[in-house]
């Protein structure tokens, strides 16, 4: 008799089989008092949790913001097309909300091309902003945000205007790849002939269950990246991260941020050629363990910052121009910024040199706190020798969608 594919469950040598290629997630855990085992061959046996995953469209809030950070990231910007206008603008965002509704619920799109078909959601997020031009294009000048300022020129910027700015910019997170490039095709072709991309990069972080516990991230340098960040279970997140609510013509922007972007290049060989206390020094941290350099060896990643520490020489614990210094809230008049992004490596310069760092995405409440504290920065912090900031933009982004509205709505039809 031929040999049928059981449709009920899995093997336990399939099983094996597959636990190998996937790191063996949940593999142990037993169906009951935690007692190892295999599962009966009668009931399907999930390995991991991470596909089934789905985050809310819709909410007070856009999702991608607070959303616990996803493996993959796409980051896209579009310009609407000359005298596309309010109408289209409209027609735009309502296409590309009722495709991220379905999306994000693990299910397929209309007119779906099935990239990721037998995918779950794997966690999903969609993030959408509007830049000054959207609102000039679409006559909407008049309830543009006085806080969407363009951002200044740094001194040691060397930012390419072709891959920055843009009049609608996309945020998309997932934990699986094709997931991710799913939702970037189809957003992208949704766009129609209202808008054309400007420019779009790609990222990533670590994988879901990669440590063993959740863990801070570490970027490109080795460094444990984003210890600093804001929590939501501050009494004070939410005036640091959302636009204050208002009435009248910014009303839209209740529930929303402004996300600043910034791809910033590693210069990663140079960084190798420090020694492991010069790197230390340069960052304010130890590269081991993340904890500040004030700690001494007994410190951990949540240990505060002393920044008015001195060493037995009479040197400060924590350099004048370390990045933990010049960063800090106290550094910098309070001013706070809710740091997520996406590492990125795009190939090789001709030199044999990495064309590799971050994609860098803050969150706040209004674009000057950024712009104070990357003033400071700029002049004073040791990273900038060993960093490049090569494109720069900042994005109003509107609250979340209630069930039955697109994103956007209350900007383009209030």
């Amino acid at each position: 008799m031929t040999n049928q594919p059981d449709q009920q469950g899995i093997s336990r040598r399939r099983l094996l089989g597959t636990a190998g290629a996937a790191g063996a997630v949940g593999l142990m855990t037993g169906a009951a008092g935690g007692t190892a085992g295999f599962a009966a061959v009668d009931s399907p046996t999930p390995i991991t949790v991470v596909g089934s995953t789905a985050v809310p469209f819709h909410g007070t809030h856009q999702a991608g913001i607070t959303t616990p950070m996803q493996s993959i990231g796409h980051i896209i910007a579009f310009d609407l097309v000359a005298n596309a206008g309010r109408k289209s603008a409209t027609e735009l965002m309502r296409r590309w909300s009722t495709a991220t509704e379905a999306m994000t619920a693990g299910r397929p799109p209309a007119d779906d091309d099935q990239i990721a078909l037998d995918a779950g959601p794997c966690s999903l997020t969609v993030t959408f902003g509007f830049g000054r031009g959207f609102f000039t294009k679409t006559g909407l000048d008049d309830r543009a945000p006085a806080a969407l300022v363009p951002m200044p020129h740094f001194p040691s910027d060397a930012i390419d205007p072709k891959r920055s700015d843009g009049d609608l910019w996309i945020q998309i997170g997932a934990d699986d790849p094709l997931v991710a490039f799913h939702a970037l095709r189809v957003l992208q072709r949704e766009a129609n002939e209202a808008a054309t991309v400007r420019w779009q990069m790609n990222g990533f972080n670590r994988t879901p269950g990669a440590t063993a516990r959740p863990k801070t991230v570490r970027n490109l340098m080795g460094q444990i990246d984003g210890t600093g960040n804001p929590k939501p279970t501050d009494k004070d997140f939410a005036t640091k991260v959302f636009a204050p609510d208002k009435h009248g013509a910014e009303a839209w922007m209740n529930g929303g941020s402004y996300a600043v972007v910034r791809r910033i290049r590693m210069l990663l060989d140079d960084w190798a050629d420090l020694t492991l206390p010069q790197q230390e020094q340069v960052i304010g941290r130890r590269k081991d363990n993340g904890a500040p350099l004030s700690a001494g060896e007994g410190g951990t990643e949540t240990t505060p910052m002393d920044l008015n520490k001195f060493n037995p020489d009479a040197s400060l614990a924590i350099p004048g121009d370390a990045h933990i210094r010049v960063a800090a809230p106290e550094s910098n008049g309070g001013a706070t910024v809710l740091r997520r992004g996406f590492s990125y490596h795009d190939g090789y310069d001709t030199d044999g040199q990495p064309d590799a760092g971050l994609l860098f995405i803050t969150w706040q409440a209004d674009p000057a706190a950024f712009i104070t504290v990357q003033t400071k920065l700029d002049g004073a912090d040791h990273l900038t020798r060993f960093i490049r900031h090569e494109s720069s933009a900042v994005f109003a982004v509107p609250g979340g969608a209630a069930p039955g509205e697109y994103v956007g709505q209350r900007l383009l039809e209030g």
